[in-house]
Protein backbone atom coordinates (compact mmCIF):
# COMPACT_ATOMS: atom_id res chain seq x y z
CA UNK A 1 0.00 0.00 0.00
CA UNK A 2 1.29 3.34 -0.79
CA UNK A 3 0.72 6.69 1.09
CA UNK A 4 -1.34 7.60 -0.98
CA UNK A 5 -3.88 4.92 0.56
CA UNK A 6 -3.59 6.23 3.68
CA UNK A 7 -7.22 7.97 5.25
CA UNK A 8 -6.59 11.66 4.40
CA UNK A 9 -7.35 13.47 7.90
CA UNK A 10 -7.24 10.40 10.93
CA UNK A 11 -7.34 11.52 14.28
CA UNK A 12 -4.25 13.47 15.61
CA UNK A 13 -1.78 11.03 17.54
CA UNK A 14 -1.61 11.70 21.61
CA UNK A 15 2.02 11.35 21.48
CA UNK A 16 2.16 12.10 25.06
CA UNK A 17 -0.01 9.10 26.33
CA UNK A 18 1.53 7.18 23.61
CA UNK A 19 4.91 7.98 25.42
CA UNK A 20 3.82 6.59 28.47
CA UNK A 21 3.08 3.10 26.87
CA UNK A 22 6.72 2.97 26.74
CA UNK A 23 8.79 2.47 30.38
CA UNK A 24 12.24 2.60 28.19
CA UNK A 25 11.39 6.34 27.04
CA UNK A 26 11.80 7.29 30.59
CA UNK A 27 15.69 7.68 31.73
CA UNK A 28 18.03 9.54 31.06
CA UNK A 29 21.25 8.92 29.00
CA UNK A 30 24.63 10.73 30.29
CA UNK A 31 22.35 13.02 32.59
CA UNK A 32 20.17 13.78 29.43
CA UNK A 33 16.71 13.02 28.84
CA UNK A 34 16.90 10.07 26.26
CA UNK A 35 15.91 10.92 22.84
CA UNK A 36 15.23 7.62 21.09
CA UNK A 37 15.56 7.87 17.23
CA UNK A 38 17.27 4.98 16.03
CA UNK A 39 13.39 2.69 15.52
CA UNK A 40 14.37 1.42 12.00
CA UNK A 41 16.92 -0.46 13.38
CA UNK A 42 14.64 -1.52 16.58
CA UNK A 43 12.02 0.35 18.11
CA UNK A 44 10.86 0.53 22.05
CA UNK A 45 8.00 -1.91 23.72
CA UNK A 46 5.15 -0.38 24.95
CA UNK A 47 4.15 -2.39 28.59
CA UNK A 48 1.24 -4.41 27.15
CA UNK A 49 3.99 -6.08 25.17
CA UNK A 50 6.58 -6.54 27.26
CA UNK A 51 3.57 -7.93 30.01
CA UNK A 52 1.84 -9.85 27.56
CA UNK A 53 5.75 -12.02 26.85
CA UNK A 54 6.04 -12.16 30.84
CA UNK A 55 2.51 -13.44 31.44
CA UNK A 56 3.20 -16.59 28.93
CA UNK A 57 6.17 -17.58 31.06
CA UNK A 58 4.47 -16.93 34.58
CA UNK A 59 1.02 -18.77 33.52
CA UNK A 60 1.25 -20.36 29.81
CA UNK A 61 4.44 -21.78 28.99
CA UNK A 62 4.70 -25.34 27.89
CA UNK A 63 5.35 -26.55 24.52
CA UNK A 64 3.39 -25.99 21.03
CA UNK A 65 1.25 -28.79 20.01
CA UNK A 66 2.69 -31.62 21.66
CA UNK A 67 0.72 -32.00 24.41
CA UNK A 68 -3.00 -32.69 25.94
CA UNK A 69 -2.73 -31.07 29.41
CA UNK A 70 -3.60 -27.64 30.26
CA UNK A 71 -0.45 -25.33 29.99
CA UNK A 72 0.23 -26.93 26.41
CA UNK A 73 -3.09 -26.20 25.47
CA UNK A 74 -2.84 -22.97 26.21
CA UNK A 75 0.67 -22.01 25.30
CA UNK A 76 -0.32 -23.91 21.65
CA UNK A 77 -3.78 -21.81 21.77
CA UNK A 78 -1.89 -18.25 22.58
CA UNK A 79 0.51 -19.36 19.30
CA UNK A 80 -2.05 -20.04 17.19
CA UNK A 81 -3.91 -16.68 18.09
CA UNK A 82 -1.03 -14.85 16.97
CA UNK A 83 -0.68 -16.81 13.79
CA UNK A 84 -4.45 -15.43 13.09
CA UNK A 85 -3.64 -12.30 14.64
CA UNK A 86 -0.40 -11.81 12.32
CA UNK A 87 -2.98 -13.06 8.60
CA UNK A 88 -5.86 -10.35 9.59
CA UNK A 89 -3.80 -7.45 10.04
CA UNK A 90 -1.97 -8.10 6.92
CA UNK A 91 -4.79 -9.29 4.53
CA UNK A 92 -3.99 -12.82 4.45
CA UNK A 93 -6.26 -14.91 3.21
CA UNK A 94 -5.58 -18.50 5.45
CA UNK A 95 -3.60 -17.92 8.73
CA UNK A 96 -1.65 -20.96 7.43
CA UNK A 97 0.30 -18.56 4.57
CA UNK A 98 1.61 -17.32 7.83
CA UNK A 99 5.18 -18.39 8.57
CA UNK A 100 6.97 -17.61 12.23
CA UNK A 101 10.66 -17.13 11.70
CA UNK A 102 13.26 -15.53 13.25
CA UNK A 103 12.68 -12.21 11.56
CA UNK A 104 13.20 -10.48 7.50
CA UNK A 105 16.51 -12.41 7.39
CA UNK A 106 15.34 -15.92 7.66
CA UNK A 107 12.15 -15.40 6.16
CA UNK A 108 14.11 -14.57 2.81
CA UNK A 109 16.84 -17.12 2.82
CA UNK A 110 13.95 -19.71 3.18
CA UNK A 111 12.73 -18.72 0.22
CA UNK A 112 15.94 -18.27 -1.61
CA UNK A 113 17.20 -22.27 -0.06
CA UNK A 114 13.44 -23.65 -0.50
CA UNK A 115 12.16 -21.96 -3.72
CA UNK A 116 15.45 -21.60 -5.55
CA UNK A 117 16.99 -24.46 -6.11
CA UNK A 118 14.28 -25.97 -8.16
CA UNK A 119 12.62 -23.04 -9.57
CA UNK A 120 15.97 -21.92 -11.16
CA UNK A 121 18.17 -23.00 -13.95
CA UNK A 122 21.51 -21.59 -15.18
CA UNK A 123 20.85 -18.21 -16.95
CA UNK A 124 17.71 -17.60 -15.08
CA UNK A 125 17.33 -14.31 -13.67
CA UNK A 126 16.50 -12.85 -10.34
CA UNK A 127 15.90 -9.03 -10.18
CA UNK A 128 16.70 -6.88 -6.99
CA UNK A 129 17.01 -3.11 -6.80
CA UNK A 130 20.68 -1.07 -5.98
CA UNK A 131 18.62 0.11 -2.50
CA UNK A 132 18.38 -3.34 -1.12
CA UNK A 133 19.39 -4.31 2.29
CA UNK A 134 22.02 -6.92 2.96
CA UNK A 135 19.40 -9.81 3.90
CA UNK A 136 17.19 -9.03 0.64
CA UNK A 137 20.80 -9.17 -1.40
CA UNK A 138 23.58 -12.17 0.15
CA UNK A 139 20.78 -14.92 0.18
CA UNK A 140 20.12 -14.38 -3.65
CA UNK A 141 23.75 -14.00 -4.24
CA UNK A 142 24.38 -17.56 -2.61
CA UNK A 143 21.46 -18.84 -4.68
CA UNK A 144 22.80 -17.85 -8.04
CA UNK A 145 26.60 -19.52 -6.67
CA UNK A 146 24.36 -22.46 -6.32
CA UNK A 147 22.23 -22.30 -9.44
CA UNK A 148 23.96 -20.69 -11.94
CA UNK A 149 21.42 -17.91 -11.88
CA UNK A 150 22.05 -14.32 -12.63
CA UNK A 151 21.87 -11.20 -10.78
CA UNK A 152 19.96 -7.95 -11.87
CA UNK A 153 19.79 -4.39 -10.22
CA UNK A 154 17.55 -2.01 -11.35
CA UNK A 155 19.03 1.45 -10.89
CA UNK A 156 17.92 4.14 -8.03
CA UNK A 157 17.41 7.69 -9.63
CA UNK A 158 19.72 10.87 -8.27
CA UNK A 159 16.23 12.00 -6.33
CA UNK A 160 16.97 8.67 -4.25
CA UNK A 161 13.87 6.92 -5.81
CA UNK A 162 13.82 3.50 -7.72
CA UNK A 163 13.93 4.09 -11.00
CA UNK A 164 11.16 2.04 -12.60
CA UNK A 165 12.07 2.46 -15.96
CA UNK A 166 15.43 0.82 -15.47
CA UNK A 167 13.44 -2.01 -13.65
CA UNK A 168 11.17 -2.55 -16.84
CA UNK A 169 13.58 -2.89 -18.97
CA UNK A 170 15.07 -5.43 -16.85
CA UNK A 171 12.02 -7.53 -16.44
CA UNK A 172 12.41 -10.72 -19.38
CA UNK A 173 11.81 -13.90 -20.52
CA UNK A 174 14.43 -15.52 -17.80
CA UNK A 175 13.06 -13.40 -14.97
CA UNK A 176 12.29 -15.91 -12.01
CA UNK A 177 12.09 -13.81 -9.15
CA UNK A 178 11.92 -10.04 -8.42
CA UNK A 179 13.06 -9.21 -4.63
CA UNK A 180 12.06 -5.40 -3.58
CA UNK A 181 12.23 -3.23 -0.71
CA UNK A 182 9.06 -2.25 0.30
CA UNK A 183 10.79 0.53 2.20
CA UNK A 184 14.13 1.66 1.56
CA UNK A 185 15.96 1.50 4.91
CA UNK A 186 18.48 4.47 4.19
CA UNK A 187 16.26 6.48 1.84
CA UNK A 188 12.70 6.22 3.10
CA UNK A 189 11.44 6.26 -0.16
CA UNK A 190 8.11 4.50 -0.46
CA UNK A 191 8.41 1.92 -3.44
CA UNK A 192 5.21 0.82 -5.69
CA UNK A 193 5.34 -2.33 -4.79
CA UNK A 194 1.48 -3.34 -6.22
CA UNK A 195 3.05 -2.16 -9.77
CA UNK A 196 6.36 -3.92 -9.21
CA UNK A 197 4.20 -6.87 -8.47
CA UNK A 198 2.25 -6.52 -11.77
CA UNK A 199 5.12 -6.35 -13.71
CA UNK A 200 6.59 -9.15 -12.72
CA UNK A 201 3.77 -11.48 -13.03
CA UNK A 202 3.44 -9.87 -16.71
CA UNK A 203 6.67 -12.06 -17.09
CA UNK A 204 5.88 -14.87 -15.72
CA UNK A 205 7.94 -14.17 -12.55
CA UNK A 206 7.26 -13.96 -8.40
CA UNK A 207 7.19 -11.05 -6.80
CA UNK A 208 9.17 -11.01 -3.15
CA UNK A 209 8.89 -7.70 -0.84
CA UNK A 210 11.12 -7.32 2.09
CA UNK A 211 8.98 -5.29 4.25
CA UNK A 212 11.16 -4.57 7.22
CA UNK A 213 10.34 -1.21 7.22
CA UNK A 214 6.99 -0.88 5.69
CA UNK A 215 5.59 -3.30 8.27
CA UNK A 216 5.96 -1.00 11.00
CA UNK A 217 4.33 2.09 9.51
CA UNK A 218 1.88 1.52 6.73
CA UNK A 219 -1.18 -0.35 6.57
CA UNK A 220 0.02 -3.46 4.88
CA UNK A 221 -2.49 -5.91 2.26
CA UNK A 222 -0.91 -8.80 0.63
CA UNK A 223 -3.82 -9.26 -1.47
CA UNK A 224 -4.09 -5.91 -2.51
CA UNK A 225 -0.54 -5.53 -2.94
CA UNK A 226 -0.39 -9.18 -5.34
CA UNK A 227 3.16 -10.27 -4.42
CA UNK A 228 3.61 -13.45 -4.03
CA UNK A 229 6.02 -13.64 -0.73
CA UNK A 230 6.20 -10.49 2.18
CA UNK A 231 8.96 -10.93 4.89
CA UNK A 232 8.98 -8.86 7.64
CA UNK A 233 10.54 -8.63 11.87
CA UNK A 234 8.75 -8.00 15.13
CA UNK A 235 11.12 -6.35 16.68
CA UNK A 236 10.90 -3.17 14.10
CA UNK A 237 7.14 -2.95 14.82
CA UNK A 238 6.77 -3.00 18.78
CA UNK A 239 7.19 -6.43 19.15
CA UNK A 240 10.36 -9.06 20.88
CA UNK A 241 13.57 -9.90 18.66
CA UNK A 242 14.10 -13.27 17.33
CA UNK A 243 10.56 -13.26 15.73
CA UNK A 244 9.45 -12.42 12.18
CA UNK A 245 6.82 -13.21 9.73
CA UNK A 246 7.25 -14.99 5.94
CA UNK A 247 3.81 -14.75 4.00
CA UNK A 248 3.64 -16.72 0.86
CA UNK A 249 0.79 -17.80 -1.15
CA UNK A 250 -0.22 -21.24 -0.33
CA UNK A 251 0.20 -22.55 -3.20
CA UNK A 252 3.81 -21.81 -3.50
CA UNK A 253 4.40 -22.70 0.37
CA UNK A 254 2.90 -26.02 -0.59
CA UNK A 255 5.10 -26.84 -3.59
CA UNK A 256 8.16 -25.80 -1.80
CA UNK A 257 10.50 -28.17 0.48
CA UNK A 258 11.11 -27.88 3.97
CA UNK A 259 14.04 -25.17 5.06
CA UNK A 260 15.08 -27.32 8.14
CA UNK A 261 14.53 -31.07 9.35
CA UNK A 262 13.68 -32.36 12.54
CA UNK A 263 10.93 -32.07 14.92
CA UNK A 264 7.30 -30.79 14.48
CA UNK A 265 8.11 -30.15 10.48
CA UNK A 266 6.63 -33.97 10.10
CA UNK A 267 4.10 -35.95 9.27
CA UNK A 268 5.80 -39.71 9.43
CA UNK A 269 9.04 -40.50 10.09
CA UNK A 270 10.77 -43.48 8.82
CA UNK A 271 14.48 -44.92 9.12
CA UNK A 272 14.20 -44.93 5.02
CA UNK A 273 12.45 -41.75 5.10
CA UNK A 274 9.91 -39.14 6.25
CA UNK A 275 6.55 -36.88 5.05
CA UNK A 276 6.29 -33.67 5.54
CA UNK A 277 3.93 -31.83 7.61
CA UNK A 278 1.27 -29.10 6.10
CA UNK A 279 1.99 -25.58 6.04
CA UNK A 280 2.78 -23.61 7.73
CA UNK A 281 4.55 -26.23 10.68
CA UNK A 282 6.54 -27.52 7.50
CA UNK A 283 9.09 -24.53 8.13
CA UNK A 284 9.09 -24.32 11.62
CA UNK A 285 11.01 -27.11 12.43
CA UNK A 286 11.72 -27.20 16.39
CA UNK A 287 10.26 -25.72 19.28
CA UNK A 288 9.38 -22.18 17.89
CA UNK A 289 9.74 -18.84 19.56
CA UNK A 290 6.81 -19.05 21.52
CA UNK A 291 6.81 -16.19 23.52
CA UNK A 292 7.55 -14.44 20.69
CA UNK A 293 5.09 -15.19 18.87
CA UNK A 294 2.43 -13.89 21.55
CA UNK A 295 4.67 -10.57 21.88
CA UNK A 296 4.26 -10.17 18.28
CA UNK A 297 1.08 -10.48 18.42
CA UNK A 298 0.29 -8.45 21.15
CA UNK A 299 2.02 -5.49 19.35
CA UNK A 300 0.15 -6.06 16.25
CA UNK A 301 -2.66 -5.48 18.55
CA UNK A 302 -1.30 -2.43 20.03
CA UNK A 303 -0.57 -1.09 16.25
CA UNK A 304 -3.98 -1.82 15.38
CA UNK A 305 -5.70 -0.29 18.46
CA UNK A 306 -3.35 2.75 17.69
CA UNK A 307 -4.22 2.64 14.07
CA UNK A 308 -1.38 2.23 11.44
CA UNK A 309 -3.17 5.39 10.07
CA UNK A 310 -2.96 8.13 12.43
CA UNK A 311 0.63 6.46 13.30
CA UNK A 312 1.59 7.37 9.49
CA UNK A 313 0.21 10.38 9.59
CA UNK A 314 1.83 11.43 12.60
CA UNK A 315 5.44 10.37 10.84
CA UNK A 316 4.49 12.33 7.72
CA UNK A 317 3.86 14.89 9.55
CA UNK A 318 7.34 14.78 12.14
CA UNK A 319 9.05 14.23 8.82
CA UNK A 320 7.91 17.40 7.19
CA UNK A 321 9.33 19.18 9.92
CA UNK A 322 12.66 16.94 10.38
CA UNK A 323 13.30 17.74 6.67
CA UNK A 324 12.54 21.68 7.31
CA UNK A 325 14.96 22.16 10.73
CA UNK A 326 17.53 19.99 8.67
CA UNK A 327 17.48 21.85 5.54
CA UNK A 328 18.00 25.04 6.77
CA UNK A 329 21.54 23.51 8.48
CA UNK A 330 24.18 24.28 5.60
CA UNK A 331 26.86 21.76 5.14
CA UNK A 332 23.83 18.84 5.79
CA UNK A 333 22.63 16.58 3.05
CA UNK A 334 19.90 14.48 3.69
CA UNK A 335 19.72 11.19 0.98
CA UNK A 336 16.19 10.36 -0.40
CA UNK A 337 13.31 12.15 -1.92
CA UNK A 338 11.42 14.65 0.04
CA UNK A 339 7.69 13.35 -0.60
CA UNK A 340 6.53 9.96 -0.61
CA UNK A 341 8.95 9.01 2.10
CA UNK A 342 9.06 7.68 5.81
CA UNK A 343 10.92 8.85 8.46
CA UNK A 344 14.38 7.33 7.69
CA UNK A 345 16.02 10.56 7.56
CA UNK A 346 20.39 9.80 6.39
CA UNK A 347 22.35 12.81 6.16
CA UNK A 348 25.87 13.99 5.97
CA UNK A 349 26.96 17.03 8.14
CA UNK A 350 30.18 18.56 6.35
CA UNK A 351 33.40 16.49 7.13
CA UNK A 352 32.13 14.99 10.74
CA UNK A 353 32.54 11.26 10.35
CA UNK A 354 28.69 9.36 10.88
CA UNK A 355 30.58 7.80 13.87
CA UNK A 356 31.70 10.51 15.28
CA UNK A 357 28.45 12.70 14.92
CA UNK A 358 26.58 9.42 16.50
CA UNK A 359 29.30 9.86 19.52
CA UNK A 360 28.72 13.17 19.90
CA UNK A 361 24.79 13.24 19.89
CA UNK A 362 24.96 9.72 22.43
CA UNK A 363 26.45 12.13 25.11
CA UNK A 364 23.56 14.68 24.41
CA UNK A 365 20.89 11.58 24.65
CA UNK A 366 20.47 11.41 21.28
CA UNK A 367 20.51 7.66 19.75
CA UNK A 368 21.12 7.32 16.06
CA UNK A 369 22.49 5.06 13.83
CA UNK A 370 25.58 5.56 11.96
CA UNK A 371 27.30 3.19 9.25
CA UNK A 372 26.64 1.33 5.74
CA UNK A 373 23.02 0.31 7.25
CA UNK A 374 23.67 -3.23 5.77
CA UNK A 375 23.67 -1.05 2.31
CA UNK A 376 26.86 -0.93 1.15
CA UNK A 377 26.19 -1.26 -2.68
CA UNK A 378 24.17 0.95 -2.18
CA UNK A 379 26.27 3.58 -0.53
CA UNK A 380 28.91 2.81 -3.49
CA UNK A 381 25.97 4.01 -5.53
CA UNK A 382 25.73 7.55 -3.51
CA UNK A 383 29.21 7.49 -3.01
CA UNK A 384 29.20 7.92 0.38
CA UNK A 385 30.90 5.13 2.61
CA UNK A 386 28.56 6.10 5.56
CA UNK A 387 25.48 8.29 6.81
CA UNK A 388 24.31 8.82 9.86
CA UNK A 389 20.80 8.31 10.22
CA UNK A 390 17.95 9.49 12.12
CA UNK A 391 14.74 6.86 12.16
CA UNK A 392 11.20 8.62 13.67
CA UNK A 393 8.17 6.05 15.26
CA UNK A 394 4.81 6.43 16.87
CA UNK A 395 6.33 7.87 20.35
CA UNK A 396 8.66 10.96 18.65
CA UNK A 397 7.94 14.06 19.01
CA UNK A 398 8.82 17.33 17.41
CA UNK A 399 10.84 18.25 21.06
CA UNK A 400 12.79 15.63 19.81
CA UNK A 401 13.61 16.99 16.52
CA UNK A 402 14.77 20.36 18.02
CA UNK A 403 16.92 18.37 20.17
CA UNK A 404 18.32 16.47 17.47
CA UNK A 405 18.99 20.06 16.07
CA UNK A 406 20.49 21.49 19.33
CA UNK A 407 23.00 17.98 19.24
CA UNK A 408 23.95 18.86 15.61
CA UNK A 409 24.79 22.51 16.70
CA UNK A 410 27.54 21.26 19.67
CA UNK A 411 28.83 19.13 16.60
CA UNK A 412 29.04 22.22 14.38
CA UNK A 413 30.50 23.61 17.54
CA UNK A 414 33.51 20.90 18.34
CA UNK A 415 34.92 20.44 14.75
CA UNK A 416 34.62 24.38 13.67
CA UNK A 417 34.23 25.05 10.05
CA UNK A 418 31.21 22.94 9.46
CA UNK A 419 28.92 25.28 7.36
CA UNK A 420 27.17 27.66 9.40
CA UNK A 421 25.76 26.93 12.90
CA UNK A 422 22.03 25.47 12.72
CA UNK A 423 19.85 27.96 12.33
CA UNK A 424 16.86 28.32 14.69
Amino acid sequence: MTTTDVAASPAPLDVGRIREDFPILNQRVHGRPLVYLDSAASSQKPERVIEAVSRYYRHDHANVHRGVHALSVRATDAYEEARATVAAHIGAGDASEVVFVRGTTEAINLVASAWGPSALSEGDEILLTKMEHHSNLVPWQLLADRTGAILRFADVTPEGELDLEDLERLLGPRTRMVAVTHVSNTLGVVNPVERIAGLSHDVGALCLVDGAQAAPHLPIDVEELGCDFYAFSGHKMCGPTGIGVLWGRTELLAAMPPYQGGGEMIASVRLEGSTWAAVPHKFEAGTPHIAGAVGLGEAIRYLDDVGLDRIHAHEASLTTYAIERLDAIDGLRIYGPRHGRTGVLSFEYGDIHAHDLATILDHQGIAIRAGHHCNQPLMEHLGVTATARASLYLYNTRDEIDALIDGLRVAAEMFGGVGDAPRA
